[in-house]
């Protein structure tokens, strides 16, 4: 599946697993390490249920619908809408829409955006990668490169 990119060309972009993302604000920009990231997500995507130690993660939903889980309770939400998810609380979300979805992610410090850049690959074009199941070798990395960045995997993704 291929997702009209628009605006997100020219950006940094990286394949980060199955989606692609630009960093559109890098945390090294402002005084406060403020970071916006533009995540392009294709249907049913969802990452490990985590928790960042040092930092608030804030969803705007741009396109799509997202079901998301924090810290135990369930909503689906939809354009326009904006979630927190504080630091310290369990948090996952789903890909619920068959178009995918896009959102913008913000965080304040360097170790959201320094995890990214570490587990992502520069993306080839900029649209979403080809599909593909994450190896045990993957998830290995991955668990690792997010707890050196202050966020532990502590469950599965939804289903």
């Amino acid at each position: 599946m291929t997702m009209t990119v628009g605006t997100i060309t020219g950006k940094e972009l990286f394949w980060f697993n199955n989606t692609l993302v630009a960093i559109r604000i890098s945390s090294a920009e402002g005084e406060d390490g403020i970071c916006v990231v533009e995540h392009r997500m294709p249907h049913g995507d969802s990452p490990p249920l985590h928790v960042h130690r040092h930092e608030d993660e804030v969803f705007h939903i741009l396109e799509g619908q997202l079901r998301v889980r924090i810290d135990g309770q369930e909503r689906v939400a939809g354009i326009g809408e904006t979630l927190i998810a504080p630091k310290g609380l369990p948090h996952t979300y789903r890909v619920e829409s068959p178009e995918g979805a896009r959102a913008l992610t913000v965080t304040r410090g360097r170790g959201f955006e320094t995890m990214l850049r570490q587990a992502s690959r520069p993306a080839g074009q900029p649209e979403l990668p080809p599909l593909s199941e994450p190896t045990p070798e993957m998830i290995e990395a991955l668990v690792r490169i997010c707890a050196e960045n202050g966020i532990d995997i502590v469950g599965s993704p939804l289903s």
